[in-house]
């Protein structure tokens, strides 16, 4: 099975960030690729929240997913909408990434569930759990020979959820992602093939990628890792464009059998607290 990182630099307008994603989803498919997983944030990368309240469309008959629908059914191909913001009643968002089927219809939604709130050196404190609200359900969806895991970006730091995608039968695990740069260049490469290796998975990542027009830089570097951690495809830029590679998987079930650690993990008592 051929597969596509997309990799973006997205801005404020969801019109013309659909509109650059085109023409990578047409290279992707031309390719021969059945699967295109493009970056978190795809459709609109706020300038703050009072932006994105004003921008946001309904999940409901959104324009850019109605389009993304006919893209992925010209293509027949499925689409991965890395995520979008989505309104919810409370006035917060839901981070969620889509996946459509080849005949252009939704197929799973899945809404990020770890959300990222930190102070970053030489960085403003970053808070989104004051814009979005965290998903509460793992979701994975048939892609004929693999089935999918649906994570976004921040997810890639709690080992558990990618355990339990594992376990309910994922053999390609999906990262879409806005990596900042300090800690794309620490931790973005190890961190994949570590939620690769642990679950003998393979790993794409799709990555924004660059400085945006709301003033953020990205790292970019998409990616896929096999099931033995092996890098076997990255974008080594943060510039747009479609990452390609061949996924089997004989791969998976050879990884597996070769360390078999999801056969063999067992739940445990968490060490009793230490005496003063």
């Amino acid at each position: 099975m051929k597969i596509a990182a997309i990799q973006m630099r997205s801005g404020l307008d969801p019109e013309a960030n659909v509109a650059a994603l085109e023409p990578l989803l047409a290279e992707a498919a031309e390719a021969g690729a059945s699967y295109a997983l493009t970056p978190e944030v795809t459709v609109l990368f706020p300038e703050n929240r009072d932006h994105l309240r004003s921008v946001a469309a309904p999940f409901e008959n959104h324009p850019q997913l109605r389009r993304v629908g006919e893209l992925a059914r010209q293509h027949g191909m499925h689409v991965h909408i890395g995520s979008l913001a989505v309104p919810l009643p409370d006035g917060r968002f839901a981070n969620r990434s889509v996946l459509f089927g080849p005949d252009g219809n939704i197929r799973a939604t899945y809404d990020k569930i770890h959300l990222f709130d930190a102070d970053i050196a030489g960085l403003n404190a970053y808070r989104e759990s004051a814009t979005y609200a965290a998903g509460e359900q793992a979701v994975t969806a048939d892609l004929g020979p693999f089935t999918l895991g649906m994570t976004i970006c921040y997810d890639m730091r709690f080992p558990r959820l990618y355990n339990a995608l594992a376990n309910a039968g994922a053999s390609l695990i999906a990262v879409p992602a806005a990596f900042t740069v300090p800690t794309g260049e620490a931790h973005w490469h190890v961190l994949l093939r570590a939620r690769a290796i642990e679950t003998g998975s393979y790993v794409i990542a799709a990555a924004q990628g660059g400085q945006h027009p709301n003033g953020r830089a990205t790292y970019g570097h998409s990616l896929v890792v096999d099931p033995w951690g092996r890098i076997v495809a990255e974008l080594e830029h943060d510039e747009p464009g479609v990452l390609l590679a061949e996924i089997s998987p004989e791969a998976v079930a050879d990884a597996r059998s070769r360390v078999p650690a999801l056969a063999n993990a067992r739940n445990f008592a968490p060490p009793p607290p230490l005496r003063a």
